[in-house]
């Protein structure tokens, strides 16, 4: 009797393209119970709470959500909203995400917007959790079952559910028309293309530069817009699964400070596109001046070099995080694999079981077999 082969993190991250296309199908049905609830609330506003890659992921959509839907939308960490900021106006909404489920914080704001006297909206990968248990509406952004160490596709497939209940949403309250939704809608299609190119061409890349990409001992990743989510959860990536230390800049901070302790041992990615192009270019080249090991990642075709990666794609800036996540997604698989480095400190195991992050159901939930501590 054969024995069932055991998904790896690239297996999962294999799997984003054909999630994406399928989400963007199913549309309308998989963001109809927040949709309804945005609605029939009156709502405008948007709060977001997560963590983690859920909090990226936010972060990745953020950009879309507000210039499409024509809303305010902030993001803010579950322990930051339950200790000390949950100021919410009259026609503001909060959505609180969990993929599992059972993240402990999450729970916690959740009680908090009850506290508040407001409805409890969640989002997760299981209706059957803890989270969706409490909540008033629940939905689940589509995710699937993601049983390995660290979330891939769950980033992905919650940015790209807060880009489609946008699109549903503003054409649900008129300020957007039935054709702009079905060009937005073909614009994510062409972005899970994209996505699945890259996961083509970026090992190429990677094996070009294995050297200097194998050698990172510390990194910082830039990114502007929406790509300062998918510059969070690069750096989440790197630290979580490579043990690299990464830190997330917004591309010109990252000269206000951080550049000052580069030498040229230290490791640069930047994410070009949209208006600031010409300067994180310029930022790009600048950083070269100090190490070799700088990369810039675009969607311009017009932009070569040898340390630049080009994602074949044509959509708007508002939705590269869709495109660019695989580039540190597959980065972090694939020399965490080499390097054997998914054991982690004694310690720090230890650790977990001295401050939980889940709660005691989520040994039994589709998720159990996620490392603790992650959302």
């Amino acid at each position: 009797m054969g024995t069932e082969k055991k998904l790896t993190m690239g297996d999962i991250i294999a799997t984003c393209p054909a999630y994406m296309r399928q989400n963007i199908a199913q549309s309308a049905a998989l963001t109809r119970p927040l949709v309804e609830e945005y609605i029939a609330g009156g709502y405008h506003d948007i709060w977001i709470v997560a963590c983690g890659s859920s909090a990226n992921g936010s972060w990745c959509a953020r950009q879309f959500m507000r210039r499409y839907l024509g809303c305010e939308v902030k993001i803010v960490n579950p322990f930051t909203f339950v200790t000390c900021e949950h100021d919410l106006g009259p026609n503001d909404i909060v959505v609180t995400v969990s993929q599992s489920g059972y993240s402990l914080n999450a729970l916690e704001a959740v009680a908090a917007v009850k506290a508040l006297g407001r409805r409890a909206i969640g989002l997760t990968g299981d209706l059957d959790s803890d989270l969706a248990r409490q909540c008033d509406v629940a939905a689940n952004y589509g995710v699937g079952r993601e049983t390995v160490a660290y979330v891939t596709r769950g980033v992905t497939t919650l940015a790209l559910f807060f880009m489609l209940f946008a699109v549903e949403a503003a054409e649900r309250l008129g300020r957007k028309t039935a054709q702009q939704t079905a060009e937005a809608k073909a614009q994510l299609l062409r972005a899970a293309d994209a996505n699945e190119a890259v996961q083509r061409d970026w090992p190429v890349f990677l094996q070009e530069h294995y050297r200097a990409l194998s050698g990172m001992t510390n990194a910082y990743v830039c990114g502007v817009g929406a790509n300062m989510g998918t510059a969070m959860e690069g750096a989440l990536k790197f630290g979580e699964t490579l043990s690299v230390p990464t830190a997330a800049y917004e591309t010109e901070e990252y000269i206000h400070g951080p550049n000052i302790q580069l030498t040229p041992r230290y490791t640069v990615f930047f994410l070009d596109g949209g208006a600031g192009s010409a300067r994180i270019r310029q930022i790009y080249q600048a950083t070269r001046i100090v190490t070799d090991n700088a990369f810039l990642i675009t969607n311009d075709p017009a932009c070569a070099g040898d340390h630049v990666f080009t994602a074949p794609c044509d959509v708007p800036e508002e939705m590269t995080p869709l495109v660019f996540l695989p580039v540190f997604q597959m980065t972090a698989f694939r020399l965490t694999e080499d390097l054997a480095r998914w054991i982690k400190h004694p310690l720090q195991r230890q650790m977990e079981k001295a401050c939980a992050a889940k709660s005691d159901n989520y040994a039994n939930s589709p998720f159990s077999e996620d490392t603790p501590g992650r959302d």
